[in-house]
């Protein structure tokens, strides 16, 4: 493995292009990282910044352009050929294995006989010069998703790598995870090493990043660095030239002063209404503590919570998807779910799009299924919410994280008429599909539908919420509309104190 001096160009692509079938997902795309920087990669949903990535870490070939390393042109067909060059990605929806743990996931490729011993060593080694807390003998699937994150990054790192790519690596990430995260990988090249970050959230690249590149419908628009340059000019480069959307002036300057607007109240009667609900796990260990709240026809109800908090299991006992140990759940019969984690989740990706819109009440349906029903469902599907497929009959892997996003939201409306349930509404998408995204949430508000947000990013909370609850150790309290008040209770769970604290 070649050592790059300071500033050199490690990594080089030029002219790259890509299609699937008939739909060109890179156009002569061309982009070059240097040794020591953090390198921003930035783009509408469906730009082309997965797909480009993929193809450096040899998940997919180009057809036309040449890729460089340390100057010299090569082909990387496959993942383990990248990893011995040095190139490691971490992609946005994590690859571990849930039931193994950490040091079994992170042995995961190496050769010769597994080694317990050897493996949790390497795992302390590297996660220890790297600063990211571990437990190697810890199972995925009990791990939060910051741990998730970390260990993704420490199997990358237990490579050796020297260049990492980094997939929305804060997209479900608690805002103090998120933090530490960008200060890792500044920490990762300023000592030698290289960073692609892959992000819609345009302050975190240019709070990290030397330099930028923007992709629009695969190909490279805007080449500069990120001192040269501010939020305006990349979110304008994004959108092909156009003013970036005005909800997003909004989200970035948002929330620090007491919001009050009566316009927002609900008046409905009670649709959604927990007393008292516990849920237990199977380890005995209490996920919801005696948790009560009612959600209005009309409303939108925001759930604040560091990771961990038990808000995963309140939803999903909202949702109906969940049975309480104790305590009393009233929900109407079909309330819409739309989960943050849409691949694992919420589609079949190998599934064409006609089947994924069948999967909302599939369990409840009788009889022979109406196929040619659900085609025409979809097709307007399809095009009430702007999700840009070439068809119904195309599988939703093919589709973009923003699109994939707007179908499962479209089918869980569709299919609700009472109330809807949301985790992490806007993870991995860009500042438009974002956008188009709020906007159906507020439109079945107002529809009369009740509707239950929860957001890692404290500021889409309060951006959308009329009423907002924080969760701590289990516990729900409600909190005062101000994002400083209620990030406070989401820590001490004190929601009656942040309240006089701040009268």
């Amino acid at each position: 493995m070649t050592t790059a001096p300071t500033g050199a160009v490690l990594l080089s692509l030029d002219g790259i292009t890509h299609a699937f079938g008939r739909v060109r997902a890179l156009e002569s795309a061309s982009l070059q990282v240097r040794t020591g920087s953090v390198h921003a990669l930035l783009g509408e949903n469906g730009a082309g910044k997965t797909t480009l990535m993929r193809v450096v870490f040899g998940l997919l070939r180009a057809q036309q352009g040449v890729m460089r390393w340390h100057g010299a042109a090569i082909t990387v067909r496959s993942p383990s050929e990248a990893l011995a060059l040095g190139i490691g990605m971490v992609h946005q929806h994590f690859t571990l294995v849930p039931t193994m743990t950490v040091a079994e996931n992170i042995a995961l490729g190496g050769r010769g006989a597994f080694d317990p011993q050897r493996a949790a060593d390497r795992v302390r080694d590297v996660a220890g010069n790297a600063g990211l807390v571990l437990d190697p003998h810890a199972r995925v699937q009990e791990l939060p998703v910051g741990a998730q994150q970390r260990c993704e990054i420490v199997k990358a790192l237990a490579r050796d790598v020297t260049l990492l790519i980094l997939d929305e690596p804060t997209a479900v990430l608690a805002p103090a995870e998120a933090v530490e995260i960008l200060r890792w990988m500044r920490g990762y090249a300023d000592a030698g090493n290289a960073v692609v970050l892959i992000t819609h959230k345009l302050r975190d690249a240019l709070a990290v990043a030397d330099d930028i590149t923007v992709l629009h419908r695969g190909r490279t628009v805007l080449t500069t660095a990120a001192r040269d340059t501010d939020q305006a000019s990349v979110a304008a480069a994004m959108l092909g030239g156009a003013r970036a959307p005005s909800a997003n002036d909004v989200v970035n300057d948002v929330v620090n002063d007491v919001v009050n607007d009566p316009s927002g109240a609900a008046s409905g009667p009670p649709v959604l209404a927990l007393h008292a609900v516990t849920v237990r796990d199977a380890s005995g260990v209490d996920r919801v503590r005696s948790a009560t709240l009612q959600v209005r026809a009309g409303e939108i109800v925001g759930i604040g919570a560091v990771e961990g908090a038990g808000q995963h299991e309140l939803l999903r006992v909202l949702s109906g998807r969940l049975t309480p140990t104790s305590g009393t759940c009233t929900i109407p019969g079909s309330v819409g779910f739309v989960p943050e984690d849409r691949h694992r989740d919420a589609l079949l990706l190998d599934a064409p799009l006609f089947e994924n819109t069948a999967l909302q009440g599939a369990g409840a349906r009788r009889g022979v299924v109406d196929w040619n029903g659900f085609r025409a469902r979809t097709s307007a599907l399809l095009q009430r919410f702007d999700v840009r497929a070439s068809g119904t009959d195309v599988h939703a892997r093919t589709l973009s994280g923003g699109n994939q996003q707007k179908l499962v939201l479209g089918r869980e409306l569709e299919a609700a008429r009472a109330a809807l349930v949301v985790e992490n509404p806007s993870r991995g998408l860009d500042f438009v599909a974002t956008d188009a995204v709020h906007q159906a949430l507020r439109a079945a508000r107002d529809a009369g539908m009740a509707v239950v947000v929860y957001s890692s990013d404290l500021d889409e909370v309060m951006l959308l919420a009329d009423r907002v609850f924080a969760m701590h150790d289990g516990t729900l309290v409600e909190s005062v509309k101000h994002r400083d008040v209620l990030g406070r209770a989401m820590l001490n769970g004190d929601g009656g104190a942040a309240l006089e604290a701040d009268a």
